[in-house]
């Protein structure tokens, strides 16, 4: 198999290999010498060593979050929130040696199973990780906007409810992501790529992602902040900025990680680009993508306290006081927002 084939087929995991003749088929635009796809490779030997890191870090990592906010923190909604996100990126780089391997060895060795989970695990983490952070973007806004009810009505069952929607929203986009993959054995090894049977499956499934996976949650998180900027500016009623910019570190973050797997996933749909392009554009794009899992529990370190705090506090600890610190100054401002609501009443 040649090796800029193989690139396509797996780094992009989402490559269309149609069955319908009038389609693309990936076989016949290179000549197989089947040789294995890092030797000589410098892109791929250094999109291997960084699944190596993304997987060592984001192990370590989500799981050292998952601890705290799940056993070491007092259940809020705010742990809530942060820790399903930890769950989500922690299953996908628990998931991702199996990609690594079969990116060294050019041949899937794990079953059928196997490399249909692996790609749903990643467009899984994908949904569930934007929609949290929409889910947490609305929760802000509503919080800044209706300080009375959000102190009423704010409740860990009710956010635990909202988790669960978003995690079957996500269950549910992310099917056909295993519904269309399957394997092949070619020239003597094993294919674990994608298999669009459908014809122009690959196109809407495409847009899809894009439309429901990303564009329309940022637009609502674009919306929320702008609503909250404003309001807080106005009244300067929050003490504490550093939860903000923690959401806004995960949210930009996301997006840049994201950007470039969208837009060549997009633009591989359009025939007139440059396949060679396409295929290096997608296996950085997908390296990105993956490198948003292992960051977020970095940005809670490195955003949790004062930087001149930071070496004489433990790893724990920064990380346990950046998703409290979230619950702690959303009290105060709820607080204080339904005092000045009760008396600003007291004088109609």
């Amino acid at each position: 198999m040649e090796t800029t084939d193989f690139m396509l087929e797996f780094f992009s995991m989402d490559y269309a290999n149609y069955t319908n003749d009038n389609e693309t088929d990936v076989d016949s635009v290179y000549n197989d010498h089947g040789h294995h796809i890092c030797k000589g490779e410098i892109l791929c030997m250094l999109l291997l060593a960084a699944n190596v890191i993304i997987i060592v870090l984001g192990v370590v990592g989500n799981g050292v979050v998952i601890w705290i906010a799940g056993f070491k923190m007092k259940k809020t909604i705010n742990t809530t929130w942060y820790l399903s996100l930890a769950i989500s990126d922690f299953i996908f780089c628990a998931t991702l040696p199996f990609n690594t391997f079969y990116i060294a060895t050019e041949d899937w060795i794990f079953g059928h199973f196997m490399c249909r989970l692996t790609s749903f695990v990643m467009f899984l983490n994908m949904f569930s990780s934007i929609f949290l952070l929409v889910i947490i973007s609305m929760d802000r806004c509503i919080a800044v906007m209706f300080p009375v009810w959000a102190q009423n009505q704010r409740t860990i069952k009710k956010a635990s409810l909202i988790v669960l929607i978003a995690w079957v929203l996500s269950v549910s986009l992310s099917m056909p992501s295993a519904i269309f993959r399957d394997v092949q054995h070619h020239l003597g090894r094993t294919r674990c790529h994608n298999n669009y049977f459908i014809v122009d499956s690959h196109k809407y499934i495409t847009i899809c992602r894009f439309i429901f996976g990303f564009l329309i949650p940022f637009l609502f998180i674009m919306v929320c902040y702008s609503v909250i900027i404003c309001k807080l500016r106005s009244n300067q009623m929050a003490k504490s900025t550093k939860p903000f910019k923690i959401m806004t570190a995960l949210i930009v973050t996301f997006f840049f990680c994201w950007v470039p797997y969208h837009t060549f996933v997009l633009a591989e749909l359009n025939q007139s680009f440059p396949t060679k392009i396409i295929i290096y554009g997608l296996s950085i794009g997908t390296s990105m993508a993956s490198a948003n899992s292992f960051l977020n529990p970095i940005l809670y370190v490195f955003m949790g306290n004062d930087f001149r705090q930071k070496f004489k506090n433990s790893i724990l600890s920064k990380i346990e006081n950046a998703i409290g610190e979230e619950g702690r100054t959303m009290s105060r401002y709820l607080s204080r927002s339904s005092s000045m609501d009760a008396r600003a009443s007291t004088h109609i």
